[in-house]
């Protein structure tokens, strides 16, 4: 088919009404399909059924004694401290294992330096108007964090090989009130991207303006590969302690996405020193985190090993939905110029980008097609994506004829909002 630039509006009037009696088709067909988050199918979540059952009475003794089933151990077990550590290359006495979820550990450390500073200092909440810098498309429940705390966020241009360093390094050094950024460095959310190692290099020797900023960096899909092989990104931790920088980067990551996203284990890495400091919060906080479930993933995983071979099985499942999405893209989209797309070798997203200014009108256009996305100009900050092009579409949950179907629908949303753009000028 020709470009849509290259159509006069004699043409875009007949391919514009031509497409939207080919969508009143869609609407009537009733559906009710997906996309709209990133959550494990059921076929995902039933790898992890054994788990269930992998505890026996008698066995709740961690290896250093502690009675799993009662009060104590504050910061993990040290079997899954050290799966942890192996797996993210560091210390186990650099590890903190939490609950389930790695994004309450971000709101409750950004909680603790609003109200009571980072390392004792000055709180932030006292200091002025906190920032913090987003680098987008990127995670909206970073946002969201930022948005409960009345966090202002200034939003930072995703590149091929991670955030735009030169507006990064520009805006730390020079205003004292930034104090962090959100990071997803390996398969990030939504684009797929992964940090080159100028791009961690160049966070590594960082020079802020405030000295307790700190580095949130979330490594939720560290171990979510697609493809045959393993993205590889440097190691922050090891490279800002070297640098001087130590209690710079607070590293996250978690098995929401590999056993039981409702009942995982999630993990909080940084200096020996920060984690001191936050192990002192913690006993005012808890008596004791979950560890019986942290007891029921070691005697499942048995070790790092354990976890990465458990991503094969994962991997199984997910590559043939992203391809599916990818070859539908291709073979509806490709060559008409209304639209570009990611192609991740690893995370559990696509981020697409329309013609500016279509973004809300095929998500509009899906919803009433039965289609579920996440609203458009979510994956910027405040909702608002200046160009109005920006989709994150999600291929994990749905079965793959499902997912066939929304993605037919979705292409079709894509060229009749396209069609209507170009017609109004």
């Amino acid at each position: 088919m020709k470009s849509y630039v290259n159509m006069n509006k004699q043409e875009l009037t007949a391919l514009r009404d031509e497409l939207s009696l080919n969508f009143s088709k869609y609407k009537e067909k009733g559906k009710k399909l997906n996309m709209m988050r990133g959550v494990p199918s059921d076929e995902q979540l039933a790898l992890s059924h054994d788990m269930l059952a992998c505890l026996s009475a008698d066995d709740y003794t961690a290896s250093n004694g502690i009675d799993c089933r009662n009060y104590g151990g504050i910061d993990g077990i040290p079997e899954m401290k050290k799966i942890f550590a192996d797996l993210l290359e560091i210390s186990a006495d650099e590890v903190i294992v939490g609950g389930n979820s790695s994004l309450a550990l971000m709101f409750d450390n950004v909680a603790s330096n609003m109200s009571h500073g980072v390392r004792d200092g000055v709180p932030w909440q006292r200091q002025g108007q906190v920032k913090f810098l987003c680098p987008s498309p990127g995670y909206d429940r970073h946002f969201s964090i930022c948005n409960y705390f009345h966090i202002e966020m200034i939003t930072v241009a995703m590149e091929e090989d991670g955030p735009d360093m030169d507006a990064v390094e520009a805006a730390v050094s020079s205003d004292p009130m930034i104090k962090g950024i959100w990071c997803v460095p390996k398969y990030s959310n939504p684009t797929g991207i992964v940090y080159s190692k100028d791009t961690v290099k160049r966070f590594v020797h960082l020079k802020p303006a405030a000295a307790d900023f700190r580095i949130y960096w979330d490594n939720a899909y560290a171990f979510h590969y697609l493809g045959d092989t393993h993205a590889e990104i440097p190691n922050i931790i090891r490279l800002c302690e070297e640098a001087g920088n130590p209690n710079m980067p607070l590293v996250f990551t978690s098995f929401s996405k590999v056993s039981f996203a409702g009942a995982a284990v999630a993990c909080m890495a940084s200096s020996k020193s920060n984690c001191e400091f936050i192990r002192k919060r913690l006993a005012i906080q808890t008596i004791g985190p979950d560890k019986l479930n942290q007891l029921r993933h070691v005697r499942f995983y048995k070790d790092a090993a354990g976890v990465m071979s458990h991503m094969e099985k994962h991997a199984a499942i997910l590559r043939p939905k992203f391809n599916l999405v990818k070859e539908t893209l291709r073979r509806e989209l490709g060559g008409l110029g209304i639209a570009e797309w990611t192609e991740p070798k690893g995370g559990y997203f696509i981020s697409f980008d329309s013609v500016d200014g279509c973004a809300k009108r095929i998500v509009s256009l899906c919803a009433e097609a039965g289609v579920a996305l996440t609203p458009a100009g979510a994956t910027f900050p405040y909702g608002n994506d200046p160009c109005d092009r920006n989709i994150r579409i999600a291929p994990t949950c749905p079965p793959l004829g499902e997912l066939g179907e929304a993605m037919e629908i979705f292409c079709a949303a894509v060229k009749l909002a396209t069609a209507e753009k170009y017609l109004a000028g």
